[in-house]
């Protein structure tokens, strides 16, 4: 089969278009013709080993693998058909159009995936294209984890910081959805989509310090690790929480409930299941939540994919297209 494969750490040039053995699914396991995948900040993390939150590459170099990568083929999040179920499967059927997350096996960026079963997959929404369904995991099923951990409710004022990104576009999205009024923090150039997301103020944190805004917020859910919590945790109002998408380790420190902690700080690093999935798509189904997709890209051009991603240079996610009809549903999805 065909996929993107890469054998080194480095930069996107180290990823390339291989020919590697199809997998072949055991009795408990589903095989998907993959459609589409997410090029994530995660993916380009483990692509070049070197991760915003500091504290997870000597873990992940020993996962990953020390001196180059074990697994060649990268990839996450995912939507695709069920081609094959094995023996002893009853979840799903051959024909079923699903979307989930390969967790670290990986393998997302190639046209067969192989998975048990019981992982984290469910059925994709109706509503959305391949493409839209294969971005909407890590942002939305991380957004909403996060915002239900600070009990986001109607009349809650809540700060987005780093409200462009997938995950705080979804953030403010859910946020409106569970009433809040919501305020985006991001550079400039994207405050038309943060504010189509659903935000109703705007903050250019490249204009204004933070420091000096007057408002206070019931909750901040904070995207953007380099900014310091002190300076988020001062723009709370009584009562209020904060909530880290994307932890720094003195964060998950500060949030784990030992002696002496702040029981204002919260983490959102996890709460990927199928059952969170499974409501995703009810969300979207219902006209709740909108796909976020900047642009679709084709297997052969990964590597600007993974450019735009390590640069910003995006509004909302970009995905992959994968497999011999990737142009024809590229197009099917610009219409």
């Amino acid at each position: 089969m065909t996929a993107i494969t890469y054998d080194s750490y480095g930069g996107p040039e180290v990823l390339s278009i291989s020919e590697v053995e199809r997998p072949q699914p055991a009795d408990d396991q589903v095989s998907i013709r993959v459609q589409a995948a997410e090029a994530c900040k995660s993916d380009t993390e483990m692509r070049s080993c070197s991760f915003s939150a500091s504290w997870l590459s000597v873990p992940m170099r020993l996962v990953l693998g020390v001196r180059r990568p074990r697994r060649p083929v990268l990839g996450l999040y995912f939507a695709g058909v069920i081609e094959a179920v094995g023996a002893d499967v009853t979840d799903f059927e051959v024909g079923d159009e699903v979307y989930g997350t390969t967790g670290l096996r990986l393998g997302s960026y190639g046209e067969h995936l192989v998975l048990p079963a019981k992982a984290t997959i469910a059925p994709k929404p109706a509503t959305m294209t391949f493409a839209e369904a294969a971005a909407l995991p890590l942002g939305a099923c991380n957004a909403l984890n996060g915002l239900r951990r600070a009990q986001v409710g109607a009349g809650d004022t809540v700060l987005v910081n780093g409200a462009g990104g997938v995950i705080g576009a979804y953030g403010v999205q859910i946020a409106r959805m569970l009433g809040a009024e919501v305020t985006g923090v991001d550079a400039a150039h994207k405050e038309s989509f943060v504010r189509s997301m659903g935000a109703t103020t705007f903050v250019d944190y490249q204009a204004t310090d933070l420091a000096t805004l007057d408002d206070r917020y019931d909750v901040i859910f904070d995207m953007v690790p380099s900014t310091p919590i002190r300076r988020m945790l001062a723009l709370l109002g009584p009562d209020g929480r904060y909530v880290s998408g994307n932890p720094r380790f003195t964060t998950m420190l500060r949030a784990s409930r030992l002696p002496l902690t702040d029981d204002r700080i919260q983490t959102a690093t996890d709460g990927e299941s199928r059952a969170a999935f499974t409501e995703l798509a009810a969300m979207v189904d219902e006209g709740h939540l909108v796909g976020i997709v900047d642009r679709v890209l084709p297997m052969e051009q990964v590597a600007e994919a993974h450019r735009l991603v390590d640069t910003e240079q995006r509004l909302g996610a970009i995905v992959l297209a994968i497999g011999p009809d990737a142009e024809q549903r590229r197009a099917s999805t610009t219409t």
